[in-house]
């Protein structure tokens, strides 16, 4: 079964990865950051290994970001994804694992969780049955 993971980060501290971004990150050593991306590196090199990751990508700040909604059939285009939200979608990997407890056991392991959220949700194909 396939899991979105998706990373949320405060979008005042925008930039990647953004777990070294936050508050939290900055107050630490310059070897507990260090220790961070090493366990963030172990983590890519062993869902590359076991052919769990299948794609992932960081994005843009979101201040680039559009949202698009069509009314009466007049689309209407406004700035920023939630405007008010504390935390915004930073990025996102789509993993294949075997059971919902390990996409949540992947998806913990992201030192992003450590600051802020990390959400999994099932990908339904195209029949929807799986689920």
């Amino acid at each position: 079964m396939k899991y979105l993971i998706m990373i949320y980060s405060n979008p005042k501290s925008w930039g990647h990865p953004a777990f070294l971004r936050t508050r939290e990150a900055l107050a630490m050593s310059d070897e507990e950051r260090a220790g961070m991306s090493g366990q963030a590196d172990e983590l890519w090199r062993e869902i590359t290994a076991s052919g769990e990751l299948i794609s992932g990508t960081a994005l843009a700040d979101p201040v680039n970001t559009k949202s698009v909604r069509v009314t009466d059939g007049l689309p209407a285009v406004t700035d920023g994804p939630y405007i008010e939200a504390k935390e915004q979608l930073a990025g996102y990997f789509v993993v294949d694992c075997d059971s919902p407890e390990r996409a949540t056991e992947i998806a913990a392991r992201f030192p992003d969780a450590r600051f802020a959220a990390v959400e999994v949700r099932p990908i339904m194909d195209t029949s929807g049955q799986e689920m």
